[in-house]
């Protein structure tokens, strides 16, 4: 069952600069734990904040996902300072209190790890940033006694079910892996790591086509292109025979993907990864034969990428500090890792990078989101206009009185389309990044130029935008935003460049529109799923000519949760996304052939948002092994693993090989049963360790080993259960009895 929120909710994440925090001896601390739903007889989810050392501060700062919140002691207030950043006031701050309880009511429930309020800091009397020791309790059990979320959690006998299933699937041979071959015929004799290896290139009319042919002490790669060579090359050493110990039957083994693009969206705008972590990343997704990083660069929150003759994009930009008027930094939106905090890619380190990816086959399409989610650059170019009195490249009209709220809850988040200072940024950015490109010797495959979510009543106070409008012939928020992507894909053809974007920046126009836009395009991610062909947005695209990647929340969202639990990493608002939902992601099922289409399905993406991501470990566990799925079916558009053979290849192939590489994995949940007065628990990996424990504890590698069904006492009320597989944890499962 899919859980929508009425919003997405995002939540970038930094941590406090440097320069702006004073280090003390004794630092204020914060103890935050989620009370019942029921504590206050609303039925919503509260937060009790604990807060000691009250002399020394002024105001509790904290960031959390926007949920809509109101205190319910007499005296304390909170004030959202930015979308996702508040701060907490009492009558006992600055005073000699020994403590202040300050409990806060949600108005969304918190029902996931993700969730909770993340880098706590204060503010002085003197109006100093201080830092606060913060402690956050499970949240585990007032998750599940919440009788709204446990409608959508995993009953532990229905995953016990499940695993039993799951646990039946076939053993994997040297040849079964992800994703998978399209043709293996076994030969006599073995093959080893160092026999000679010779390639040729051969005619075919699929490019990336190529055929291994295995015999004793040597082998053929024939391939349609270069491309395909160093492919299947990669396959033959890297997924073949390092996991095989170096020998593996001899075979013919041919093979093509069935769509030319097969993406992962990484987004680091919110959350920064730096160029180390993306170079890691994109060797794996060579090994799984994904061929395209749509980079998400730049959005509200964050602008991760040096523009030459821009410098107060990254000076600003890519800066996160206390500041109530985003004139030097962007506001405290930020994490507890110095990681995500601030940073970018330098020109010299993007470069470098785009020519990495391209000796492995990935092509790089950089995302510079417009007209919304812009605000991270209408800061740095007010910062520049401000700084200069230059307006070249301002991105909103002064006296504009537009009042508008985002999906992610900004209000000074868009770029204004009828200004001329907003093409020439979008054309000075578009010619700095096609150079760096040029200098790497790369092509440029195209710009994403992001044009989604352009909210109700933007631009309906701008003068220069309604006298727009008027001249265009045009009406109210959509009409200008085709306008603007108009204007926007003449500035990229001119420069013979494909402009890529959300299908935001199709859907809902008319056929002049398509027959302008849609040569210009090179592919539209669409996000939106339906069975109903009138509200299917990817089958509206390819009948308007356009080429579709399919990109569905409910099937290729990396970012959801894997599963509804509350020590799941990620969000929910668009259901729960695991490698088998992936998997069941089939292309002809999202979007059913249609006679005479105009445009036509070119592939998949995966999209990682990284509001909820605080950590390289948690970008990569919430890749790995979801993203499996997302590569099988963009390979492969017809059935290939069940979903038992799946599973029982990422258990005994894909995780010990990840592993190995140091990849942080997720490993599926265990299943408890109670049976004739016995509880039995199970796995869908049978070679994994289950912990136990029936003491109300949490389950370590300490807990006993489950060998067999257990014998309860009626003292006994809960069984706690956890898996350990590849150095990895489960989540716990919970049964009460």
């Amino acid at each position: 069952m899919i859980f929508k929120l009425p919003i997405s909710f995002l939540l970038a994440s930094s941590l406090i600069s440097s320069a702006c925090v004073n280090v003390s001896a004794s630092n204020p601390s914060v103890k935050w734990e989620l009370l019942s739903p029921d504590i206050y007889g609303t039925g919503k989810s509260v937060g009790r904040f604990t807060v000691n050392g009250l002399d020394s501060i002024s105001r509790l700062c904290f960031t959390q996902l926007p949920r809509g919140m109101r205190t319910l002691s007499a005296g304390d207030s909170i004030v959202e300072l930015n979308a996702g950043y508040y701060y907490l006031t009492s009558p006992k701050f600055g005073t000699n209190s020994p403590q202040a309880i300050i409990d806060v009511e949600y108005t969304w429930d918190i029902n996931a790890d993700a969730e909770q309020p993340v880098s706590f800091h204060a503010l002085t009397p003197g109006n100093r940033i201080i830092p606060v020791e913060a402690s956050l309790s499970p949240i585990l059990e007032s998750s599940l006694s919440n009788p709204e979320w446990s409608e959508w959690t995993i009953a532990p006998d229905s995953l016990y079910r499940l695993n039993e299933i799951l646990a039946s699937g076939r053993k994997p041979g040297p040849f079964d892996i992800a994703p998978s071959f399209k043709r293996v015929k076994l030969t006599k004799g073995t093959f080893k790591s160092g026999d000679k290896i010779s390639t040729v290139i051969v005619k075919h009319e699929n490019p990336e086509y190529y055929r291994i042919t295995l015999k004793p002490g040597k082998a053929l790669i024939e391939g349609a292109s270069q491309k395909a060579i160093n492919m299947a090359k990669r396959t033959l050493t890297r997924r073949l025979l390092e996991p095989n110990g170096g020998t593996i039957p001899c075979a013919v083994i041919e093979d093509w993907p069935d769509y030319p693009y097969r993406a992962l969206m990484i987004d680091i705008a919110r959350n920064y990864q730096t160029p180390e972590t993306m170079h890691t990343l994109t060797e794996l997704m060579a090994d799984y034969r994904l061929n395209t990083l749509h980079f998400h660069i730049t959005d509200d929150e964050g602008w991760r990428l040096e523009i030459p003759g821009l410098p107060e994009l990254t000076e600003i930009g890519s800066r996160r500090g206390y500041t109530t008027d985003s004139h030097d930094r962007l506001p405290h939106i930020f994490s507890d890792n110095p990681t995500t905090a601030d940073g970018f890619f330098t020109r010299r380190q993007f470069i470098d990078f785009i020519r990495h990816c391209d000796s492995i086959g990935i092509q790089v399409i950089p995302e510079i989101e417009s007209p919304g989610h812009a605000r991270a650059a209408i800061k740095a170019m007010e910062a520049r206009y401000r700084n200069t009195g230059d307006d070249t490249y301002r991105l909103i009209e002064p006296g504009d009185t537009s009042v508008y709220t985002s999906a992610q809850l900004y209000h000074d988040n868009l770029m204004n389309p009828a200004l001329p200072s907003t093409y020439s940024f979008i054309a000075k950015v578009v010619d700095e990044v096609e150079a760096m490109y040029h200098e790497a010797g790369v092509k440029l495959p195209g710009i994403h130029i992001g044009g989604d979510e352009v909210p109700d009543g933007a631009w309906d106070g701008s003068t220069s935008a309604m006298k727009m409008a008027k001249e265009r012939g045009v009406s109210g928020r959509h009409g200008l935003h085709g306008e603007f992507v108009r204007k926007v894909g003449r500035i990229m053809r001119d420069r013979n460049i494909p402009i890529f974007g959300w299908q935001d920046i199709y859907t809902g126009y008319d056929d002049e529109y398509h027959t302008e836009i849609s040569p210009l395009v090179g592919g539209v991610n669409c996000w939106v799923s339906s069975l109903d062909p009138e509200k299917n947005v990817a089958i509206k695209g390819i009948n308007s000519g356009y080429p579709v990647i399919l990109s569905n929340v409910d099937y290729f969202y990396m970012d959801m949760l894997y599963m509804p639990h509350p020590e799941e990493r990620g969000l929910y608002w668009g259901g729960f996304v695991d490698e088998l939902q992936a998997l069941s992601g089939y292309p002809d099922k999202l979007c059913p052939p249609q006679k005479d289409p105009k445009g036509r399905i070119i592939g998949v993406s995966g999209q990682l948002f990284a509001e909820t991501i605080l950590s390289k470990e948690q970008m990569e566990k919430l890749l790995f092994p979801k993203s499996l799925g997302l590569a099988e079916r963009g390979w492969n558009g017809t059935p290939t693993y069940t979903p038992a053979d799946f599973n029982i290849l990422i258990g005994d192939k894909e995780l010990p090989r990840l592993e190995r590489l140091g990849v942080t994995l997720h490993v599926r949940a265990p299943g408890i049963m109670i049976k004739d007065g016995k509880a039995y628990i199970n796995s869908p990996y049978p070679d994994a360790e289950i912990h136990y424990t029936l003491d109300g504890s949490t389950p370590t590698e300490s807990s006993p080993l489950y060998t067999g069904s257990l014998t309860l006492h009626d003292s006994e009320k809960e069984i706690r259960a956890a898996i350990y597989k590849n150095g990895y944890r489960s989540v716990t499962t919970l049964l009460k009895r």
